[in-house]
């Protein structure tokens, strides 16, 4: 997935301007994106220790 989303689903002019893609993508992946295996939620509705998740 992170190749086909990531490092290859777009051309890059450098391995810097592919690098600097990264953060985004993987903030999409894990707060956007749904996944099927986990009832087509992100994954980050997965997490119960994350900051402002505790009363």
């Amino acid at each position: 997935t992170l190749a086909d989303g990531w490092a290859y689903a777009r051309l890059y002019e450098s391995t810097r301007q592919r690098n600097d893609a990264l953060p985004g993508w993987l903030h999409f992946y894990n707060h956007h994106r749904a996944h099927s295996a986990i009832g087509g939620q992100p994954p980050v509705t997965r997490l119960t220790n994350l900051p402002g998740h505790h009363t």
